[in-house]
């Protein structure tokens, strides 16, 4: 199983558990991705993402999407595609 880096976190929302993630490359519902950081490291389906509150089906580098995770995430954490 090989790791693709796709982005990395910029800021985490606790209230609504929504992670913001800025893109370096392209971002699909339906993909699956692990985020991994210092103290956090867990693999998600992507089941809806948005961008301005939006929902889009995909994403691309340079964008920003936010997404619902199911753990807390710090900026900074990598986001890898699988």
């Amino acid at each position: 199983m090989t790791e693709q880096p796709i982005g990395s976190v910029a800021a985490y929302y606790s209230k609504i558990g929504v992670a913001a993630i800025e893109l370096i490359g392209t971002l699909s519902v339906g993909d699956r991705i692990r985020i991994r950081g210092a103290t956090t490291d867990f693999e998600m389906d992507i089941t809806s993402m948005q961008i301005d509150h939006a929902a889009v089906e995909t994403a691309g580098a340079g964008q920003g999407i936010g997404m619902k995770v199911p753990d807390r995430v710090r900026p900074n954490d990598q986001v890898f595609l699988i």
